[in-house]
């Protein structure tokens, strides 16, 4: 069976109606899905192992059956990991049908089949009774129902039904309890992420600032937690105000209440300075005693020599309303607040606290300002960063005149206000949101130039020559940034946008970016690869069935697709040189024809060829160009580095997807890349030689 599936093309911005098998959603859950990056975390796997058996003997000890309840069981580990470690009989709840397939197979095929029921429901549907999806309530809990953020996966509801429907009281729990801790830093990266700091524009008649409306210096920004793998973050990049401290625990045994709450600690400031951020993590302790531990510390809490890497649990970075100044000695609160899926922060002084002891429910932030709404995190990283900045407008500054009309084509962009400043005569900005529509009418009113800068709000193909007051565009801007955008040649709809708008531009017209290369290099990961690796085995248990599910799907398309990810967290090393693959030239509109290249490239350094890695450098002039990929090889290994702002397009060669091991070293990979003109994406071929 096809279905059609209506989508906007972010490359060419059309809606289109795309025909595609019905398993095809089902493909890409379980090809996008974690659970090799799960299985591939050996300290996580022995810590259940080693906590589960632990549980196990403290009921057998107590001359009980042990009945296990496994929730969220995936592909059956946790749930043979007791059946191996004498658990009399293991409900394994699974909601995602594909997955609970497939766990049915692993358990037949390691010998559990009799001592284990996969039960695909959501754990608040199973019953339990003589008729019932289970015989008798459970003495073991096991769960693995934990993101980043501790909750966000809805754990806390799953925990409270379970202990009032499906366990017994005083079960045994594993894990046994969760423990949240945090520590208060300053750090202007981090802040950048969720502030627009003032702009300096040097201009011919002074230096101007770009301030951001107020609404927005006081807006709290979005409640979602901003994870990152913190142990890629430089301890220059931030001040440590507080030592760590404990914000709340849970203990899994007992009932558990997802009702909102809120918990308070008091922080010792070690330093004074502007308290911008609370950088947060948890650990779990599989057993009662809390010797089986498990935790999610960066580096410089637990200097340990080897770090378990994962990806499934990295660290939270959570944004205070407002700075605060701390002074050392000055005792302050820091309250968090949750509901059953996020966590929040404020922080208080100790006197005013005193005064605020009533008032201790804090609501959910929520973006007032809609900057927060159009930008996400790396944007406004992107938009603080002043090097790049000083990039713009050095080009606008050789290309604009003072009769100059200007169009600018991007996503809530600041290229509008620096033409503006840097002498054009008039600008004109599209955009194509209403809400990247009302964040520039509160940046024109702040900085006094809504009768200078007019907005049109309109497609690029509906635009008519009344909106550009029957003036004809000199100079057509963009950065190019979209906000539909996830992978790098996804801007290129900028160029689509400029063909749409041919006719209102004047015959000698000035295009910045005048042009755009995709760019390529092959690479090694230190980590990366294993989310796409197959496991095997795992504690001893075989899992290959879940390795060819995954396998299949990808084989059903993924594995031809691109992905994007912050490589700047996930560090690699160049095997080759970069490379320029396709040029697409702004100047001239789009061609009816498809673009495509092939070729070679050598491999400099010895290395595992897990993939390459795709990003586009944007040439605004012919000698300013400005990288959304690599920065710099920084040394003969060849690390690298990343622009940090942007996600940078891996495509995973099938060497990691398939464990085949390569018996020749390769010393070159060939390449055949081609742009589809009409559906603006990009399919590409890797062989290694």
């Amino acid at each position: 069976m096809k279905t059609f599936c209506g989508r906007a093309n972010p490359t060419t911005g059309s809606l289109e109606w795309v025909e595609e098998d019905e398993d095809y959603d089902y493909h890409q859950e379980i090809a996008r899905s974690r659970y090799a990056d799960m299985l591939h975390d050996k300290d996580r796997n022995m810590k259940y192992y080693q906590g589960i058996r632990a549980a196990v003997s403290r009921v057998k000890g107590r001359g009980e059956k042990a009945i296990v309840l496994d929730i969220g069981t995936g592909t059956g580990l946790l749930s043979m990991m007791a059946a191996s470690a004498g658990a009399d009989f293991c409900y394994a709840v699974e909601v995602f049908k594909p997955m609970a397939n497939a766990a049915v197979k692993i358990v037949e095929k390691n010998g559990f089949g009799d001592k284990i029921k996969v039960i695909n429901k959501h754990s608040t549907e199973v019953t339990v009774g003589p008729d019932g999806d289970m015989q008798c309530r459970a003495n073991i809990l096991v769960t693995e129902l934990f993101d980043t953020e501790l909750i966000g996966e809805g754990a806390l509801p799953t925990y409270e039904h379970a202990h009032k429907y499906l366990v017994q009281e005083g079960c045994e729990a594993v894990p046994h309890r969760a423990t949240v801790y945090v520590q208060l830093v300053e750090s202007k990266r981090m802040w950048s992420w969720n502030k627009l700091f003032p702009v300096h524009v040097e201009a011919e008649d002074g230096e101007k600032i770009i301030v951001s409306p107020s609404e927005m210096e006081n807006c709290p920004g979005v409640p979602s937690v901003c994870d990152i793998q913190l142990n890629q973050m430089p301890s220059s990049d931030f001040t440590i105000l507080s030592d760590v401290v404990t914000m709340f625990s849970v203990d899994f045994s007992k009932p558990v209440r997802s009702a909102s709450t809120c918990y308070r600690a008091q922080l010792d400031p070690v330093k004074s300075g502007k308290a911008q951020i609370v950088l947060s993590w948890w650990d779990i302790d599989m057993d009662p005693s809390g010797t089986i531990n498990c935790t999610m510390a960066p580096y410089w809490v637990k200097p340990m020599s080897a770090f378990q890497w994962r990806d499934h649990w990295m660290q939270c970075v959570y944004f205070l309303p407002k700075e605060e100044q701390v002074l050392q000695g000055e005792k302050v609160h820091l309250t968090a607040c949750r509901d059953e899926y996020s966590v929040w922060y404020t922080l208080q002084k100790a006197r005013e606290e005193d005064e605020n002891k009533a008032d201790a429910r804090v609501e959910s932030p929520v973006c007032r300002c809609q900057a927060h709404l159009l930008w996400n995190r790396p944007r406004f990283g992107e938009l603080n960063d002043q090097n790049r900045t000083r990039q713009y407008i050095k080009s606008l500054m050789s290309v604009l005149r003072t009769d100059s009309v200007c169009l600018c084509i991007s996503d809530g962009s600041l290229l509008p206000v620096l033409a503006h400043y840097l002498g054009a005569e008039q600008v004109f900005t599209l955009e194509n949101s209403a809400v990247s529509c009302s964040v520039m009418k509160k940046f024109f009113k702040a900085n006094h130039l809504e009768d200078k800068i007019k907005i049109v709000e309109a497609r690029p193909e509906l635009l008519t020559s009344s909106h550009l007051e029957e003036k004809k565009i000199s100079v057509l801007v963009g950065e190019p940034f979209f906000t539909t955008s996830l992978l790098p040649w996804h801007n290129l709809y900028f160029w689509y946008a400029r063909t749409a708008v041919t006719e209102h531009l004047a015959s000698d017209v000035t295009v910045l970016p005048q042009s755009a290369a995709l760019h390529m290099m092959i690479v090694e990961f230190q980590d990366l690869w294993r989310i796409r690796s197959p496991c095997g085995t795992c504690e001893g248990f075989d899992v290959q069935t879940m390795d060819d599910m995954i396998k299949n799907s990808l084989n059903f398309r993924e594995s031809k697709e691109a992905e994007p990810h912050p490589l700047w967290e996930y560090p690699c090393k160049s095997l080759s040189n970069p490379q320029e693959v396709l040029l697409f030239d702004f100047r001239k509109t789009v061609p009816q024809h498809c673009l495509s290249t092939e070729g070679s490239v050598n491999l400099l350094r010895k290395g595992k060829s897990h993939g390459a890695v795709l990003w586009m450098e944007y040439h605004l002039t012919a000698d300013i160009s400005v990288s959304t990929g690599l920065m710099q090889i920084s040394n003969e290994k060849g690390n690298c580095e990343w622009n940090p702002h942007c996600k940078q397009a891996v495509y995973f060669f099938s060497s990691v997807i398939e464990s085949e091991t390569l018996a020749d070293v390769p010393t070159a990979v060939t390449y055949a890349i081609k742009f589809d003109t009409k559906t603006g994406e990009i399919a590409m071929d890797f062989k290694l030689l």
